[in-house]
């Protein structure tokens, strides 16, 4: 999820890794933006935004809430992938590691510190500590962006990283001595899908983008679509959130590495037929691809404050109609704050450039272009 104004090194980079249409490729030193993946980040923040917006509609659709359980399954997936396959270039050197904490880290204190103020207000909680231990709401992702940037040089040393990834996951689901701090049962059972993006190549986008796999994707759709309707009165959807283990959501202590294998497998399943209907080609939305990181931190104040202001207050919002509406109105909000006027404004907190806080690299040989890239954050979700 990058920076529009990024040197020549990073961009023919980019443009070189990427899977998109063969046709963006350009002759010469500069290339654009790869528009498959500007695709496949819009509409996956489009994804996250309605399902934060159907949250308060679920205890009285049954539709609502297999949709629900449905996105939950493969958006955060497929975002995670993402970041995964744009993390392989992360080797710690000092500009990567500054670039990490810019990105990351900096924009992570200032929107857990603004998120904790907020709904201060919003929850009438004034006495919530302001603490950076514990992420609140959707800046639990930026924690573990952080992590597993961090961890990169040694999941690409590791002779079976997938396996292993899946081991820490199982894991993490029988241990509930966990706890909160960095949320790091999200952080270990999400994991599998981060050294999955790391494992990737632009060949493997190609492949599930071929035609018969994006005509296989729609039955796989509708079947996960009629399962999950089917399991919504019989199971919890909350094993696709990776925030408890087993025993926390009332389960034995064995069903926890059984379930990570399950639903890892059904959300790669879904996460490669989202990917195989991505377009590759530029659409009207495809620059907002480039704003996505905007889109998911600051998105979260409209739905947190929507609850307060009264929005699903009235009875008919909670009928078709009203979700809807709902529906329609978060994926416009979600798509406003990606457009480049909202990244002018809130640039200093999201990707602040912060050349106070570092000293100047003087080692760069004359002559040559010193790589300042796409900040390692916005290579996530934007």
């Amino acid at each position: 999820m990058s920076h529009p104004q990024t040197t020549a090194v990073t961009q023919v980079r980019h443009a070189s890794e990427s899977a998109g249409s063969p046709r963006g490729a350009q002759q010469g030193r500069v290339k654009q933006r790869d528009a498959y993946f500007d695709n496949a980040k819009y509409l996956a923040i489009v994804l996250v935004a309605m399902g934060h917006a159907w949250e308060p509609l679920r205890d009285g659709s049954r539709t609502v809430t297999a949709l629900y359980n449905l996105v939950y399954a493969f958006h955060m997936p497929a975002f995670i992938v993402i970041s995964g396959y744009f993390s392989r270039g992360f080797d710690a050197s000092p500009a990567k590691i500054r670039r990490l904490v810019t990105g990351v880290a900096v924009p992570y204190v200032v929107f857990e510190t603004a998120y904790t103020l907020f709904t201060r207000w919003t929850d009438g909680v004034p006495d919530r500590p302001i603490t950076i231990l514990d992420p609140l709401y959707l800046t639990w992702f930026l924690v573990a962006l952080f992590i597993w940037r961090l961890t990169t040089p040694l999941w690409q040393k590791v002779r079976r990283p997938l396996p292993v990834a899946l081991v820490v996951a199982m894991l993490a689901t029988v241990s509930p001595s966990i706890g909160n701090d960095l949320d790091l049962q999200r952080v270990l059972q999400f994991l599998p899908y981060f050294v999955v993006g790391l494992c990737l190549r632009p060949e493997h986008f190609r492949l599930v983008r071929r035609w018969k796999v994006r005509v296989l994707a729609v039955p796989v759709f509708v079947c996960a679509l009629v399962a999950s309707y089917w399991a919504v009165p019989r199971m919890t959807g909350a094993w696709f959130f990776h925030r408890d283990s087993a025993q926390e959501l009332g389960a034995p202590a064995w069903y926890g590495p059984v379930m990570t294998l399950a639903v890892f497998g059904c959300s790669m399943v879904l996460v490669a037929c989202f990917l195989a209907w991505v377009p590759g080609r530029r659409l009207w939305f495809t620059a907002l691809g480039a704003g996505t990181l905007y889109g998911y931190l600051l998105h979260g104040f409209v739905a947190q404050g929507s609850k307060f202001w009264g929005w699903y207050s009235p009875a008919w919002i909670h009928g078709p109609l009203g979700e809807i509406t709902v529906t329609l109105a978060a994926a416009a909000i979600v798509t406003v704050l990606c457009t480049p006027p909202v990244r002018r404004i809130f640039r200093f907190a999201v990707e602040p450039t912060m050349e106070w806080a570092f000293r100047r690299d003087t080692r760069t040989a004359p002559g040559t272009v010193r790589e300042q890239g796409p900040r390692i954050g916005s290579q996530a979700l934007s």
